[in-house]
This record gives C-alpha cells, structure tokens and sequence, in this order.
C-alpha cells in the first residue's frame, strides 16, 4: 500500500472515529437537556431532621443521574393540605409526597405494618432488623403491592427507618400504669394509639405541629412525637420535664416517598435505577444520622433543659404488648391482606429474631454499664 494510501485511510478513519464520538456527544447532551423535576410535598416542617435526610436523598438522585431527574422538596400545606397528600400524589396535583406510612392506615390497615408495625408487629422486630424483612424476606414485595391494595397510582420508596420511638413526655414522673393513665396523653394515629386507648390510657391523636400549643393550653398533659433530636427541635422541654426513653408503641417508624405512577412510568431505565440505589443509601444514612443526632439532643436536653431521664415502668410493657397483639389478631381476620403481610414478618421473625435479640443481649447490657457509669 502506498504512503498516500495509508494517509487517506488515516484520514478517512480519523474522520469516522470524530463523527462517531460527535454523534455520541450529541446523544448524551440530548439525555442530560431533558430535565425532570419531581415535586415532593413533606407533611412535616421543613426544619425537621426527615426534610435534611430527603434533601440529602435528592441530592444522590441528582448527582447518579447527572441532573436529569431533580427532587424538589415543597414544605407541608404547599400544594394540599397535609391530610390529602397521598390523594393528591394518585391524582397527579403534585408529583410526589413525602410521610410515613401509617398515615395512610384509613385507607389500608396494612399501611401501619410497613410504617409503624405496632410493637414491633408484635415479635421484637426492631428497626434493623425490620430493614432486613424488607430488602431480603419478602417485605419489599409486599409494600409495591401495598398501593394496588389501595387503589393508589403510586409508586413508594422507603426511605428512613426510626426507632425505637421514646415513650414520651409528662408533667409528673410516673411510677406505674396507674400513674400513666390519669394523663391526657397525645399519640399517633390508628392502631399504635388505639391500643394505649385499650389499656385505658386517654389517647388522644393529633399533627405534630399541634402537640405543643396543646400542651401550653392544657388541651392534653402529656405527649410522644419521635425522639431527642425531634422532640427538642419540636420544643417539648419547655413545657414538660420528666421523659422516657423505652416505649412499644414505635418500635420501629419509616418514612417514604410516594412518586405518581405515570410520571415513574415515563422515566429512564437508568433514573429508576438511580432512584432505587438512593433509596438503599437512604435507609443506611438515615438510620446512622439518628443515632449520633438523638445522642447529642439527649444530652443538651438532661445537661442544659433540666430535663429529667427515667426508665419506663415495668408494668407498661406486659400491658401495651398484650393489647398489641390483641389489636394485630383482629385485624389480622378482619383484613386478607393484612394478614398476608403479618404472616410474613411473622415467619421473617421466627428465624431472625432469636439470632438477632440474642446475639444483642450481651451488647445492649454492656451499653446500659456504661451509660450508666457516664451518668456518673
């Protein structure tokens, strides 16, 4: 082959090669000029520790698709009222939603088995271990079908477990189940408050922005919410001193994200994917961010709020866990469904839990011996 030959093949490849990388270019600009912004509407204020780990998610979904799908956080009220967040996310008002499940326990009592499973679904499941029920023992399944049980076009994606939730907040220290029920006590909805109604606690339900003006006002004595970090950003030890860390009722709470079904369906292979893989991330960092936040929030509420730490009575416990699972088995032959789901936490539980609660026994003893002596 001649010199000239060679030089025009060069040339000739050389250009093939740049229109190809050319045309390439033009394709990946073309995805990436396509933007799509889903607004997420939160039922809670937008200083709340559950809007800065959902923005942290949204920032993850941003930077893994390259700025082709964008998360936009709206603040409670914005679009719909709080109570008709999920409605309005079926009915495309809005794009997306942001609570915990267990709101939506009107429309399917199974709503509270994947939100707030009432004394951790009756079998010891806590937080952890609930994560592992739903990414490795069938739970996941059983939450995309949760929203055809509904009748819900959505599409949900669970983002923060919290947990154990603290008993709560009351005036005076109480010494047994008797002391608790002569208090007025706010808690949450459906079954977990329906249950301390059950054992005679004067449960009374209500939002989160509604508990401190009624307990300024005397509406109600004493109250739960979360944990430190939420209770003292919610401002409880203003009015109420006295706190217990070990209650049943939240063992463990997930926070979701509920996406219209037809703006998912429109998106990209490779944006579902993104959404998935920073949802994952999200269940680990929440989980991590909460114990370091309420660790330092219980401290400044005992070392700077006068705050008083105790241990939840002995009584409680015998008391809300019989009334729990009371309030399970009935729904449980009320609702098919709900059945289905409990059965499954039930036979996650039977081979998880005896290795998980025991292998933690000797760690948690040893935690307790050293608060204990931190106190000191």
């Amino acid at each position: 082959m001649s010199v000239f030959s060679k030089l025009t093949r060069a040339v000739v490849s050389t250009a093939v090669g740049v229109t190809l990388l050319s045309s390439a270019s033009v394709a990946i600009a073309a995805s990436h000029a396509k933007v799509t912004t889903i607004r997420v509407q939160s039922v809670i204020s937008a200083k709340a520790d559950e809007v800065v780990m959902l923005k942290d998610f949204a920032k993850d979904v941003s930077d893994l698709t390259g700025g082709s799908l964008k998360i936009e956080v709206l603040p409670a009220g914005a679009v719909v009222g709080v109570k008709e967040t999920l409605d309005a996310v079926d009915k495309g008002l809005v794009e997306g939603g942001f609570a915990w499940t267990h709101y939506w326990s009107g429309k399917h009592p199974a709503a509270m088995l994947f939100g707030s499973p009432v004394a951790g679904a009756g079998v010891g499941i806590d937080n952890i271990a609930f994560l592992s029920w739903f990414q490795f023992g069938g739970g996941k399944e059983l939450y995309d079908q949760l929203w055809d049980e509904m009748g819900m076009n959505v599409k949900g994606f669970m983002l923060q477990p919290v947990g154990p939730e603290a008993l709560g907040w009351f005036k005076e220290p109480i010494n047994s189940m008797d002391d608790f029920r002569k208090y007025r006590f706010r808690t949450p909805p459906g079954i977990p408050g329906q249950t301390y109604k059950d054992i005679g606690v004067a449960s009374v339900a209500m939002g989160g922005g509604d508990i401190l003006p009624a307990l300024e006002k005397g509406t109600i004595d004493a109250a739960e919410w979360c944990c430190p970090k939420p209770d003292s950003v919610f401002g409880f030890q203003k009015v109420l001193k006295h706190y217990y860390l070990q209650g049943l009722h939240q063992v463990v709470v997930n926070a979701d994200m509920y996406i219209n079904g037809d703006v998912y369906k429109k998106l990209s292979d490779h944006e579902k994917k993104a959404l998935e893989v920073a949802a994952n991330a999200s269940l680990s960092k929440a989980m991590s961010y909460r114990i370091y936040e309420n660790g330092k929030a219980l401290k400044d509420l005992v070392d700077n709020h006068g705050v008083q730490l105790h241990d939840t009575p002995a009584d409680y416990f015998p008391a809300y866990m019989n009334a729990a699972k009371a309030a399970l088995e009935k729904n449980s032959k009320e609702n098919a469904f709900f059945a289905k789901v409990w059965q499954s936490q039930k036979d996650f539980a039977a081979i998880a839990v005896p290795y998980w609660a025991g292998s933690q026994a000797s760690n948690a003893a040893l935690g307790k011996a050293f608060a204990d002596s931190v106190k000191k």
